[in-house]
């Protein structure tokens, strides 16, 4: 699909000056599942939408913790995120044992980022396939950041990756003024909101596919249980149909039909793959 000749290697650059190992590894992002980051004043959240290789598997882990105030969800290919994240808890860990305090969030994903960027410019290594969004808090507050396997990181007041993340994206632009004003429920009830805009049609939010973090001022980085996640898609259940259940009821269709032949069948986060 993607096969030229200006693709064989990731130093290779093409007549248009694209490097397209480095766009490949990004498209590897927008198969993976969706996964939203967002802030308040005192706090930051994670809510990631989980998948089940099989019906046979367990729901596989989106939201990865690193320390005490960071935290990180994924999007791309599981095992470069595992060599990231590891490296971004030993980073961690040996600045705690050096200055007894914890990592700013900021020169982490600087460090991150140069660690990445080297990725694409030698012709040994390939770009790491996948996406993160960190959440975390440090003495300047809460932050979200997102970094790209093209090494570029962007600190974001609010931000959705992964498949049909345009959607949530969206969302969160329309209530973006409101977030920094947000108590903490009404902040996560927002993520699941945006969250929810992502889903196919055949598929719900429940308390096993979905997974919310929280860090923020006098609260280390956790992710709540199953039962702590059911009182918060218990409260986004009041708030009416989602736009895809809006715009199938619109079309004269129920929100379980089937998908429409507009390519997204293509991005189904029930798809078996390596991504996530």
């Amino acid at each position: 699909m993607f096969r030229n000749q200006y693709d064989s290697d990731v130093t290779v650059w093409s007549p248009q000056g694209r490097l397209h190992q480095v766009e490949y590894a990004m498209e590897a992002v927008k198969l993976g599942t969706a996964t939203v980051g967002l802030k308040n004043k005192d706090h930051a959240i994670l809510i990631a939408l989980k998948r089940a290789s099989s019906e046979l598997a367990s729901y596989q882990k989106k939201i990865i913790p690193i320390d005490d105030h960071l935290g990180i969800s994924i999007s791309g290919i599981t095992a470069d995120a595992r060599i990231l994240s590891r490296y971004m808890r030993q980073e961690c860990l040996n600045y705690k044992y050096s200055y007894d305090a914890n990592y700013p969030v900021g020169r982490l994903i600087t460090n991150l980022g140069n660690k990445m960027q080297v990725c694409t410019q030698r012709y040994d290594r390939r770009p790491y396939g996948v996406g993160l969004l960190v959440a975390g808090y440090d003495d300047l507050g809460p932050h979200v950041f997102q970094v790209c396997p093209s090494a570029n990181y962007f600190n974001c007041k609010a931000m959705s990756i992964g498949s049909r993340s345009q959607s949530a994206r969206t969302y969160l632009g329309k209530h973006l003024n409101s977030f920094p004003t947000c108590d903490l429920k009404k902040l996560i009830e927002h993520g699941l909101l945006a969250l929810r805009d992502t889903l196919p049609n055949e598929l719900n939010l429940t308390e096993k596919n979905v997974s919310i973090a929280i860090v923020g001022k006098g609260t280390p980085f956790q992710i709540l249980s199953e039962e702590e996640n059911k009182t918060y898609l218990a409260a986004i259940a009041q708030a009416g149909p989602s736009a895809r259940e809006a715009q199938a009821s619109e079309a004269g269709t129920d929100a379980g039909g089937a998908p429409s032949a507009s390519g997204d069948a293509a991005e189904d986060p029930l798809a078996g793959s390596a991504m996530e």
